[in-house]
């Protein structure tokens, strides 16, 4: 390696997680102030990544126990979207692999939209099974946002390839003959709850740029449907559209 260029040897560490002991050698030994900067940076990234893989497993314990009590197939499920003026809730069911590892998963509100996007990839990719359930704008008015979410919860379940023999559920009871249980703030302790999480969360937003592209000059590309100043005055401006929900102060008459 002491042959390469700093950029090539940048380009290197950046696709590889272990470094033999020759290499690490000839790397510390390489005259070039910037090679080891290169690795300083590289030994950061895999503290901070070994810090993701730990979590990742300390947020798996709950998935363990229940793999040791016999479950096989166990799915995590979540929602977005149920505080926005506009668009419709979103909820995904995932069943991860047994030996997934997705280092940085969590909360979809903590994750930054570029992170999730990397991570929704990674969690289809990782999973034995997901789908996606929606609740329209128009049933979160005719039967209240919270039996909406119910109900996207449960069309997500039934698109799933694999049946589930244990669901857990972020904050939510679903009437459905399978062993359950809701977890409180579920997506910060479970990572089935957390792709769920990132999988609603993503998709739901692609969904509201689509619209911005049906229903222009609402910006809900930007705003994703919540109640911001530009949505509110663009609101004033335009009146509503069929995708505002209209049993939602202050759209609520």
């Amino acid at each position: 390696m002491q042959q390469q260029t700093i950029a090539e040897i940048k380009m290197k560490l950046s696709e590889i997680v272990h470094l033999s002991e020759e290499e690490r050698v000839q790397l510390e030994n390489d005259p070039r102030v910037g090679v080891r900067q290169v690795l300083r940076k590289w030994d950061e990234r895999q503290v901070q990544l070994q810090a993701l893989v730990e979590k990742y497993h300390q947020m798996n314990r709950i998935e363990h126990e229940l793999r040791i009590d016999g479950a096989k197939h166990i799915a995590g499920i979540d929602e977005a979207g149920r505080g926005p003026l506009a668009g419709p809730v979103v909820a995904a069911c995932v069943i991860l692999k047994q030996d997934a590892v997705i280092p940085g998963i969590n909360d979809s509100k903590q994750l930054s939209p570029g992170k999730r996007d990397y991570l929704f990839d990674r969690i289809r990719e990782s999973a034995e099974s997901f789908g996606i359930g929606i609740a329209s704008a128009k049933e979160i008015d005719e039967i209240n946002i919270y039996q909406a979410a119910k109900k996207a919860m449960v069309r997500a379940v039934a698109k799933l390839d694999v049946q589930p023999d244990y669901l857990l559920i972020d904050a939510m009871e679903l009437p459905l003959a399978i062993p359950q249980t809701s977890l409180i703030k579920g997506d910060a302790r479970s990572n089935s709850i957390a792709a769920a999480s990132i999988l609603a969360k993503v998709t739901r937003d692609r969904m509201m740029s689509d619209f911005d592209q049906v229903y222009p000059g609402y910006d809900f590309a930007s705003h994703k449907g919540y109640g911001t100043k530009a949505h509110l005055e663009a609101i004033e401006r335009l009146g509503t559209c069929p995708e505002h929900r209209m049993t939602f102060a202050p759209l609520k008459p």
